[in-house]
């Protein structure tokens, strides 16, 4: 059996719609919304509503991890519209699920991530779209993991979580033959990105599961430019299925 997986997809609904070309099944690991985009600064809902010129000031403050102010900038941007920046943000990210979710194969085997919505989700699916969280389901013979969202970080993404939520979901999934996160486990290498020139956030707890457990593969994003895209830890695999934003292509695993 044939499986691609994708990561980050960040509003690629024309290259999710061919994600699926040859194989039997897709898995995405999240990331599908685009609020602001590093490379494009003209791309995503922020500068949508407010402009490149706003939306580079904006990326500007927070590569330079100056996040109070980035945060007293952004709110006076919502303040320019009304002060609520919620239902700008609902109808802008609504927008970008309908023809994300329109555009994803079937059948898709899906988790959230750092910058989705949860809420969001169940209006757009469709037959053949099944969304596991904390959970494992069989595909093609062997057991698959899900653990979507993050952990909490100074960028206030929306589906962050507390580190002990988050190690409940781990555990919650337990031993299986592939472990599917949106986060990596907590390796330096697999957290740095090398564009970015920071570190990201990993699960201690995706490693301990790993270690203790040793599922065939490890399969996340998150990180968009990684020091390492994969590495071993005992008999583990792991794996950093790429930017499918930048990339357009997916990770082809054969099991």
């Amino acid at each position: 059996m044939r499986i691609h997986v994708v990561s980050d997809v960040h509003g690629r609904a024309d290259a999710l719609a061919g994600a699926a070309e040859g194989a039997d099944a897709l898995i995405c690991l999240g990331d599908l919304v685009l609020f602001i985009d590093y490379a494009d600064h003209g791309q995503g809902i922020f500068a949508d509503l407010f402009g490149q010129e706003a939306a580079d000031r904006f990326i500007e403050l927070r590569t330079g991890k100056r996040f109070e102010e980035a945060r007293a900038f952004s709110r006076e941007k919502w303040a320019s519209l009304g002060g609520d920046a919620w239902p700008h943000i609902e109808r802008a990210v609504r927008a970008q699920y309908a023809r994300l979710f329109a555009a994803m194969p079937s059948p898709a085997y899906l988790t959230y991530g750092n910058v989705d919505v949860p809420s969001m989700w169940a209006e757009h699916l469709r037959p053949g779209h099944r969304v596991l969280d904390g959970e494992a389901t069989e595909i093609g013979g062997l057991r698959f993991g899900f653990v979507g969202g993050g952990l909490r970080t100074e960028y206030r993404t929306p589906y962050e979580l507390d580190d002990d939520a988050y190690a409940a979901k781990v555990a919650a999934v337990g031993a299986v033959d592939v472990l599917c996160t949106h986060i990596p486990p907590e390796i330096p290498e697999l957290l740095y990105d090398t564009v970015a020139r920071r570190f990201e956030r990993g699960s201690r707890a995706v490693l301990e599961l790993i270690e203790e457990t040793q599922p065939r593969y490890a399969l996340f994003g998150h990180v968009h430019q990684p020091l390492a895209r994969r590495m071993r830890v005992g008999r583990t695999e792991c794996v950093n299925v790429g930017h499918f934003r930048a990339r357009g292509v997916p990770f082809a695993l054969t099991v």
